[in-house]
């Protein structure tokens, strides 16, 4: 399951299904003083009724109090686009996410792949963008803080290195994925507050342009209607991008519990390379990087490698009325793709 949830870059499991034997094959670098993430606004301190800090609470009801300049932001939803915790100087790399109270409609989740954002990337391009670095920071959470009467939770939050009330840090804005190797664009969305040695118009012109390669490709997103409270989504935020869709005004609260991993500080390894020039080294696959189209020659284990988008893979009920009816579902969303027999 590590290898599902770092190249394919999300996971998702409606109900509940046997843990996948993958899981144990390669953990990843993982410091040791990296632990399970404390939020800085939402934990026990608050008034969501949580007991354990490492649990944080995704609330609608919550989010139109604290976050009340959001609220009137009807037209765009690019804001909502980001990586769990890039703010802090070990960032996330897993995101265990459960839905425990769903509206009537809508409360989607959708997920962009930071792999293809690279790729998409022109390489003289590329190579720029591999010299800089950006600040990520959070200086809303302190506000809301400050609006609300209570204090952030100044830390540790799951690492050594993250304390304090300054919720800042500086990395690249191209990582490496330390399990797979590849590179992905992470200085996307509301956690990012600069490109580092630009002019403010090119650092604003370089953010808003990895958001616009986002939301004008569908074919690197992935959507997800979560169905039960027994849903489950797991993926990993340093080659991922998320986010929510608030379209369920008067249908009911959307809630749920988070579970945020840490992961190691980001960097760039200047031997790693892009998913698409990884795949086409691949002897599964034959792949053509300028059309975005893939053949697959030989299936691998669980899923079929799509060099155009995010490999998903869902694991549904064929009939939600029988909790005994189990049925699997591969899905790869694909510009182009053929598959032989």
């Amino acid at each position: 399951m590590c290898f599902l949830i770092v190249e394919n870059v999300n996971i998702l499991q409606p109900q509940k299904s046997e843990v996948d034997e993958a899981m144990e094959k390669k953990p990843g670098l993982l410091p040791s003083t990296s632990g399970l993430h404390i939020y800085p606004v939402a934990n026990s301190g608050r008034e969501h009724g949580v007991k354990d800090d490492e649990i944080s609470v995704i609330s609608s009801v919550g989010r139109k109090k604290l976050y009340k300049s959001r609220n009137s932001r009807k037209q765009s939803a690019r804001r909502e686009w980001h990586s769990d915790i890039t703010f802090e100087p070990i960032p996330s790399n897993y995101t265990l996410l459960r839905l425990t109270e769903l509206p009537q409609a809508g409360g989607d989740t959708l997920w962009a792949s930071g792999y293809e954002v690279y790729d998409r990337i022109s390489e003289p391009y590329q190579k720029f963008l591999e010299s800089l670095t950006a600040t990520y920071a959070q200086p809303e959470f302190n506000e809301i803080a400050k609006r609300n009467n209570f204090h952030i939770h100044v830390g540790p939050r799951g690492a050594p290195e993250n304390v304090g009330e300054a919720l800042i840090a500086e990395h690249p804005v191209i990582r490496t994925n330390p399990v797979t190797g590849w590179k992905s664009v992470i200085a996307v969305g509301s956690h990012v507050q600069k490109v580092n040695g630009v002019s403010e118009e090119e650092s604003r012109h370089l953010l808003d342009w990895f958001v616009t390669l986002i939301v004008e490709n569908h074919d690197l997103q992935v959507r997800n209607r979560w169905l039960t409270p027994n849903d489950l989504a797991i993926w990993d935020n340093r080659s991922v991008y998320h986010a929510a869709t608030w379209d369920y005004d008067g249908l009911g609260p959307r809630t749920g519990h988070r579970a945020v991993g840490l992961g190691e500080r980001p960097y760039l390894d200047p031997k790693s390379i892009g998913r698409r020039e990884a795949l086409a080294k691949d002897p599964s696959t034959k792949c053509n990087k300028e059309e975005m189209h893939c053949e697959v020659l030989a299936w691998p284990d669980r899923l079929v490698p799509c060099v155009s988008s995010i490999w998903a893979f869902f694991i549904g009920q064929k009939d939600h009325q029988d909790k005994q009816n189990i049925t699997t579902t591969y899905i790869c969303l694909c510009s182009s793709i053929d598959i032989r027999p």
